[in-house]
């Protein structure tokens, strides 16, 4: 028998994803995808990311493990990245866990994880200071 090639894992304890500093992401429910040599990826429920700060994009790619993924620019603060996160919206069998989740590239988003039990150090509301409403084509 071979191993998987896509291990799923709860994260133990509270996961946030900070952006500039500023949480976007914040959840004791989050998953870890290990996938062959890759580092491993958090992948937050949606419902425990902020959506406000998320505009989906036309990007999409395809994974032959996962399915098509689609992709989410980072708007806060009048700073954009675009296509940041990523969504497996109708993940393939043997990925239907990671459906309504989010990840972010690690590159852009700091991941900060808290032993089970133990808040974060650090805590920031999620509006402070608000969203910034900006028009990317302007």
């Amino acid at each position: 028998m071979t191993e998987p090639y896509l291990k799923f894992t709860a994260a133990p304890g509270r996961v946030r994803a900070l952006f500039e500093g500023h949480e976007i992401a914040d959840s004791a429910h989050a998953l870890v995808l290990n996938e062959g040599s890759y580092a491993p990826v958090v992948y937050f429920p949606r419902e425990d990311v902020e959506m406000l700060a998320l505009r989906r994009t036309d990007h999409s790619t395809r994974c032959p493990h996962k399915g098509a993924a689609s992709y989410f620019t980072i708007y806060r603060d009048a700073k954009v990245i675009e296509n940041a996160a990523w969504s497996y919206e109708d993940p393939i069998d043997g990925a239907g866990v990671i459906k309504d989740h989010i990840a972010f590239y690690p590159q852009h988003v700091e991941i900060e994880r808290s032993p089970a039990g133990a808040e974060p150090e650090l805590k920031v509301p999620p509006h402070d200071p608000p969203y910034a409403d900006i028009d990317p084509l302007s």
